[in-house]
């Protein structure tokens, strides 16, 4: 197994290698605004490194968010790209649920990423592997009393002090975390969700209703 892990759901663009037993290799780097420039040369520098090439891939990792529409599609369209080329399954998993599992908590806590317009997008946990609760999105004060006295983890959190006091790192998701959780779940014959993207609200960018018509005179 050679599965090949990505997400460019938050400002993370962040990708791995993972060989079914222990990360390969890893590479991330924080950018909220390049992630279709940055992530296909990061994953040729990670393959190079390992002295590896794409077609020694047997699985493809991809986080499906929650995340703002332009970042979380370009990594579910490189993802679904390299399957279709490569002939090979692509998975996905909730971008939650790789911090959860990079964070080690054991106890209940929560994991929230900046959503903007001031909002978050969380979910509650029982333990590093285990979520409670489905994705949502919603503004820290409309969940203050659901959250309050649980451990926080992600850059949601850390933005909203007042709701999320003393947030943990991960401040961003690795693909390392989510190849891992992916092997681990993959080794016990769990379906892992299909490649399809978590956004949880319309993108910002809207086609406006009331354009003007220009036709030639």
């Amino acid at each position: 197994m050679l599965l090949l892990a990505l997400d460019t759901a938050t400002p993370a663009v962040t990708v791995a290698l993972h060989d079914g037993t222990d990360v390969v290799a890893s590479s991330s780097q924080v950018d909220a605004r390049r992630h279709g420039e940055l992530l296909l040369p990061a994953v040729d520098r990670l393959l190079a490194g390992a002295g590896l090439a794409l077609d020694a891939v047997t699985g493809i990792v991809v986080g499906i968010g929650p995340g703002p529409y332009t970042g979380l599609r370009v990594g579910l369209m490189t993802a679904d790209t390299f399957g279709l080329a490569l002939g090979v399954p692509v998975h996905g998993l909730c971008t939650l649920d790789g911090l959860a599992y990079a964070s080690d908590l054991e106890g209940p806590f929560v994991v929230a990423t900046d959503a903007r317009r001031k909002e978050v997008y969380w979910a509650r946990y029982a333990d590093s592997r285990t979520r409670l609760s489905d994705p949502a999105v919603d503004r820290p004060a409309d969940i203050a009393d659901e959250v309050a006295g649980l451990p926080s983890v992600g850059a949601g959190a850390l933005l909203y002090p007042d709701t999320f006091p003393g947030a943990h790192a991960p401040e961003h998701v690795s693909a390392a975390a989510l190849a891992s959780l992916a092997a681990e779940r993959l080794a016990r014959g769990e379906e892992l969700p299909a490649p399809r993207p978590l956004y949880l609200r319309r993108p910002d960018a809207q086609v406006p209703k009331n354009y003007k018509v220009v036709t030639p005179k």
